[in-house]
């Protein structure tokens, strides 16, 4: 097992009714923004139910809404400007993975000068991290199961046709409720796309080379053959609470840190996944469906143990050779997206050849070029990974 340090500062609060801890969670004289996305957090009545928490207490509340999928910049600097005019000191993220993003880079660029007119300096940082001191502390009531966003630093921000990721160890949520029933009136597309991600985010710190790192393998392997269990279950009855909490814990274990510590990681399928949504605007889960089996395919030799690994503990498959039980669990893993109603080739979006080239040329831009766990996959390898999804 490689050297690690693991640090998670995040509390979670987790289950039915959770929501009635907020005010103990806020610290009673903040001058709060809540953030949100689309219109359902208002219908629904979630916000009225954030603000009613919080408004016990001397707090100053104002709202913020209409953050996007693939969160994007220009909307992001107008909550920044907002929360700099109002003097906003504690960020509350209501909704899935891009408010939650989108509320990290707001906290970072609305904290004090160092940012003040070179905002998009925060995007250019990418895996080395942000160097900053200050970011506005913020919270989370998580309303999506996918991205891990709401016990994790990271995010991911749409600025043109780019997706660009930033982190931070100072822009962890504080806290982060977790109530599965707030899940539960989510379109089925979308729980599907997040039941993908939470699968893509588990494969991609397993499915590298072995590590000794058993701890970390079990468990990811658990929650692997969890998604399998629950995936269709939550899907065609998302009322079965047990079904769903399961689904909702999965996604935020995936991607806290926990299992990729101390073992290698492949980040492939999600880079060439984020150039996909940015030139075509394919659900960032559904583009992780395509390229993700597509990587097994290509890349069978330098994967090999940790595929037999996979197709062993995971699918249980025991006989046969090497390469058909790689194949079949590439197979199962294919059929299991296909399960959720999720394609796993271009050609279901009615794209063909022309993609490749112009996928590569945006990794190239954004100098990746040496991607996987090894640092070997090459533009030209990129290019084999694209066309195997056609």
């Amino acid at each position: 097992m490689n050297n690690f340090t693991f640090y998670n500062p995040t509390r979670v609060v987790f289950g039915k009714d959770q929501l009635k801890e907020l005010h103990n969670l806020v610290p009673a004289d903040a001058n709060i923004l809540i953030i949100y996305g689309g219109g359902s957090a208002v219908r629904s009545g979630l916000i009225d139910a954030v603000k009613e928490e919080l408004s016990k207490g001397n707090r100053k509340i104002s709202t913020f809404g209409g953050i996007e999928p693939n969160p994007r910049f220009l909307t992001l600097m107008k909550a920044i400007e907002q929360a700099r005019k109002d003097g906003v000191d504690y960020l509350l993220a209501v909704g899935g993975g891009s408010v939650m993003d989108g509320t990290k880079f707001i906290a970072l660029a609305a904290a004090g000068e160092d940012f003040v007119g070179k905002e998009e300096e925060i995007l250019s940082f990418g895996f080395g991290g942000v160097p900053a001191n200050k970011a506005l502390p913020l919270g989370t009531v998580c309303t999506l199961p996918a991205t891990g966003s709401e016990m994790n630093n990271g995010g991911v921000i749409s600025n043109g046709h780019d997706k660009l990721f930033f982190h931070s160890p100072i822009t962890f949520p504080q806290f982060s409720i977790i109530d599965p029933s707030y899940t539960m009136t989510l379109p089925e597309r979308q729980v599907a796309n997040g039941i993908v991600d939470t699968f893509v985010h588990v494969a991609e710190q397993y499915v590298t080379y072995p590590a000794e790192g058993r701890f970390q393998d079990r468990t990811a392997e658990g929650i692997l053959q969890t998604l399998i269990e629950i995936g269709e279950t939550t899907l065609n009855d998302p009322q079965d609470y047990d079904a769903r909490a399961n689904l909702v814990w999965c996604a935020t274990m995936a991607l806290n840190g926990l299992i990729g510590s101390g073992v290698p990681q492949d980040w492939s399928a999600h880079m060439l996944g984020h150039e996909i949504t940015a030139l075509y605007e394919i659900d960032h889960g559904r583009t992780l469906a395509m390229t993700l089996p597509a990587i097994w395919k290509v890349r069978k030799e330098q994967k090999k143990a940790k595929l037999l690994q996979y197709a062993e503990r995971v699918w249980g498959l025991t006989e046969g050779s090497e390469e058909a039980r790689i194949e079949e669990a590439i197979d199962r893993t294919e059929a299991f997206f296909g399960s959720l109603g999720v394609p796993t080739r271009f050609s279901r979006y009615d794209l063909g050849e022309e993609v490749v080239e112009k996928v590569i040329a945006n990794l190239e831009k954004h100098k990746m070029t040496a991607l996987s766990e090894h640092g070997d996959m090459t533009l030209d390898v990129s290019r084999k990974v694209l066309r195997a999804a056609l």
